[in-house]
Parts: C-alpha cells; sequence; structure tokens
C-alpha cells in the first residue's frame, strides 16, 4: 500500500459510500470528457473509465502514476504526470479533446449513438484537491471558463463556505465573488476526516461549479472588473471608500473614489463584503 506524501498534502479517499455519492452527483455520461486532477490510489478513477468517453487523470506523485497505469489499464484513459499548477490549460485541454475524438472514432469508448454526433465534449473537472492549492486551481481553471461544462471538486469545507458565501457573510470575499460570476455554485454534501488515509484535521466538503454560459452582471473588461474586486478585499475591516483610496494609484482611477461611489449609488461606509455582485459592476462601471 501506497504511503501518502504530506509534502503532497495527499489524504486518500477510501469511503466508497463518499465516493459513491460523488459519483451518482456529477452524473457521468457515456460520452463526456473528465479530467481528475488528484486521483491518488485510483478510488474514482476505475469508476470513472467505466462512465466516461474518455478520462485524463493528472497525478503529480510518479509512485501512484507507476500504480495506476499497472492496474487501471484501459484504452479511453491517460494518466499524465504532472504538477496541475504549472500546466498549460489550454494546451491540456486541446490534447484531451483531440484524444477523446479519437476513442471515439475507433470505438474504444461506449457511447450513445446520439453521442456520435456531438461536435464538441461536456468537458468536466472532477477532484479531490490537495487543501494548499485549492484556490490557485480553482482560479485556473475559470480561466478556461469558455471549455468547461462543470467541475465537482472535494474541498475543505471552509473553501467550500467561502465561494457558496453571499453578501453580508462572514466568508463572503474575492474568491466568492470570481466563482459566483464565472459559475452557478452549489455545496452537494460534507465529508468526514474519516473518509481518508491518512484522516486530515479538518471537515471536507464537495461542491459543484456550473461554469455560466451568460454572466449575472454585464462586465466590459473583467480584467478591471477583478482589479478593483481584489483591491476592494485588500483590507476587510476598512471600509469601501477606503479601500478605494488606497488603491487609486494602482486601479488608474479617472475619478475620485468619492465620485464613484456616488454615481454607483454606493454608501461609502459600506464594507466590502456587503457588495454584492451587481454593486461591484455599477462601481467598475462608474469609476
Amino acid at each position: 500500500m501506497i504511503k501518502p506524501k504530506k509534502s503532497l498534502g495527499q489524504n486518500f479517499l477510501v469511503d466508497r459510500r463518499v465516493i459513491s455519492r460523488i459519483l451518482d452527483a456529477a452524473s457521468v455520461a457515456p460520452d463526456d470528457l473528465i479530467v481528475e486532477i488528484g486521483p491518488g490510489t485510483g478510488a474514482l478513477t476505475e469508476s470513472l473509465v467505466k462512465r466516461a468517453g474518455y478520462v485524463l487523470a493528472i497525478e503529480a506523485d510518479p509512485r501512484l502514476v507507476l500504480d495506476l497505469q499497472q492496474r487501471v489499464a484501459t484504452e479511453n484513459l491517460r494518466i499524465l504526470e504532472a504538477d496541475a499548477l504549472a500546466l498549460d490549460w489550454g494546451s491540456i485541454l486541446d490534447d484531451a479533446v483531440e484524444a477523446w475524438r479519437h476513442a471515439l472514432a475507433v470505438g474504444r469508448a461506449e457511447v450513445t449513438s446520439g453521442a456520435e454526433q456531438r461536435p464538441e465534449p461536456r468537458l468536466r473537472i472532477i477532484a479531490n484537491l490537495p487543501y494548499y492549492i485549492s484556490t490557485p486551481i480553482i482560479q485556473r481553471l475559470i480561466a478556461q471558463h469558455d471549455r468547461l461544462f462543470d467541475m465537482t471538486l472535494m474541498l475543505q469545507d471552509e473553501v467550500v463556505d467561502r465561494i457558496v458565501s453571499g453578501p453580508g457573510g462572514r466568508q463572503y470575499g474575492y474568491l466568492s465573488v470570481l466563482v459566483q460570476y464565472y459559475c452557478e455554485v452549489e455545496k452537494l454534501f460534507e465529508v468526514a476526516p474519516s473518509a481518508f488515509r491518512p484522516a486530515p484535521k479538518v471537515q471536507s466538503a464537495v461542491i459543484r461549479l456550473t461554469l455560466r454560459r451568460r454572466m449575472p452582471v454585464a462586465v466590459a473588461d473583467e480584467f478591471k472588473f477583478f482589479a478593483l474586486v481584489r483591491s476592494a478585499f485588500a483590507h476587510r475591516r476598512k471600509t469601501i471608500l477606503n479601500n478605494l483610496r488606497t488603491a487609486e494609484a494602482s486601479l488608474k482611477l479617472t475619478v475620485s473614489p468619492e465620485t464613484a461611489l456616488t454615481r454607483a449609488g454606493i454608501d461609502p461606509r459600506r464594507r466590502p463584503e456587503t457588495l454584492s455582485l451587481d454593486d461591484f459592476a455599477r462601481l467598475n462601471v462608474a469609476l
């Protein structure tokens, strides 16, 4: 049995009931293209290759890659040894789509007759992410939002609560705004530490992020918008006015923060965690 590496934040999912719940929640179809990040010992991988058209499993630990290659050898699976934080995700997804097409063309994947006519797959992410890389991985994946269908992720419960939190919530912040702008978010269920080997010291949860095809607010320049949001949450104890004053030079404001807030109809005494997506969008236009 492979010993988990603490340096890689490895906590292997071993509870079969939790695995079944994740699979049921994901509702994997026979023509789906699944990218699994951190397959570990392959607890999910073994079931995914039976349900999906093609699976790309990305694993950083060479011991686990070798083990998976020996135990889960099927035509519709590729196991890539790589650090998910260092990948060129655009190229990786391009290659995965080509592999999916090839799998269908040669008849290796079991698909329905309707699926054979699909020009592009539903590109889906399923992952049990190490806690210390979960936020940067989510940010990298969201950058591919126009290509992804959804993401079913196992994360630290605290991170999930940050993602789903609404304005006024204690956990609401930059990550909440970023993910909710691009995704419909749904916390599915919590997972006890006992479901893993070794058991982590924190609670976990599974979340589904369904990528939006139409954003909830109109934003002309997303780079400018998220620079604003990031600056707004730089100092949570400060008012939105004081945060804007601090970031005035970096944001290259063309009007004073006071004028922008007045135009947007936002009380300058409000704290950033009370501002909704719509508030931020109006403020972005007013700057």
